[in-house]
């Protein structure tokens, strides 16, 4: 059976939001929002406490796949390694929207892949957990709970 409903999103984290957003923008993708984030729900699901992102999401001017920008406010950014959290800066996780996410965590964990915090649930509508893949990339797993 797949677990992968789409392909959502790539998340970059980056030291200067506002010079990837132009470096982005200038090769034709267009910025679809721009927000910070912090709280229960994103400690949770990255696995930092009393963490706060800023991020943009960017798209092609046909929709489709996002670019999620985004620089860390706390705590700061951190260098490269295999076990790299969410802060590091470069290409942090992939994302994948799945039907029966508590499933898919839980047979991912059995094949050595667990996640790096936990199951986050963002205002009703998504529920959500990074999972450690090969070579330390993050994978970005998330449910639509309002449907």
């Amino acid at each position: 059976m797949a677990a992968i409903k789409r392909f959502d999103h790539v998340g970059i984290t980056v030291e200067d939001l506002d010079a990837a957003i132009d470096f982005f923008t200038d090769l034709g993708l267009e910025v679809a929002g721009r927000q910070f984030v912090e709280g229960e729900f994103l400690d949770t699901v990255i696995g930092i406490p009393d963490s706060k992102t800023e991020i943009a999401m960017l798209r092609a001017p046909d929709g489709g796949t996002a670019v999620e920008l985004s620089t860390f406010v706390r705590p700061d950014h951190q260098p490269g390694s295999p076990t790299a959290m969410a802060t590091e800066v470069g290409i942090r996780n992939v994302a994948f929207e799945v039907d029966d996410l508590a499933g898919v965590v839980e047979r991912l964990a059995a094949q050595g892949h667990p996640t790096v915090g936990g199951i986050g649930k963002y205002e009703g509508i998504w529920a959500m957990a990074y999972v450690r893949g090969p070579s330390g990339i993050i994978v970005s797993l998330a449910q639509r709970l309002d449907t």
